[in-house]
């Protein structure tokens, strides 16, 4: 099964309401916001973060921040985070880098949601060239995720 088709299974499994949009491959972030229309904070990043015991979180970000290492360490109680390479990633989730959303991943992670997020967002959907656009409330309350300030301006 595809990884869009993840997401799309997993979100109707969820009741959580989504709007396709192909966008086309986008080079940069901002390239990607001006194919959708939208501003580039309105496009959440989800990040795969590994965890100190060797087990992974998803990050969501807003397009207009990066994620502040020190604020989430101390929101999890940890010393150490890292990124995983590409690979490690696609075997985390089941997506490729670009692609990567918590919404039908392989595995369930935890999820952290950067408190700036509200609104109509966008998000990857499982695919290159593919966004969808969801609510942020209903986004986070399909997925548990714990909100917090987690970012930091660019």
């Amino acid at each position: 099964m595809s990884g869009h088709q993840r997401f799309v299974d997993d979100a109707a499994a969820r009741g959580l309401r989504v709007e396709l949009a192909d966008r086309g491959r986008a080079k940069s972030l901002e390239e990607a916001a001006a194919n959708l229309g939208i501003e580039p904070r309105d496009i959440v990043k989800t990040l795969v973060v590994r965890h100190p015991d060797g087990s992974f979180l998803f990050a969501l970000i807003p397009g207009d921040r990066q994620i502040s290492w020190p604020k989430l360490r101390r929101l999890l109680g940890v010393n150490r985070l890292s990124m995983p390479s590409a690979e490690v990633a696609l075997e985390a989730t089941g997506y490729e880098r670009g692609t990567i959303t918590p919404v039908g991943s392989t595995t369930a992670w935890p999820v952290f949601a950067d408190e700036s997020i509200s609104g109509r967002i966008s998000l990857g959907a499982g695919e290159h060239g593919r966004s969808a656009f969801v609510d942020a409330g209903e986004l986070f309350a399909s997925l548990d995720a714990k909100v917090a300030d987690i970012s930091d301006p660019l």
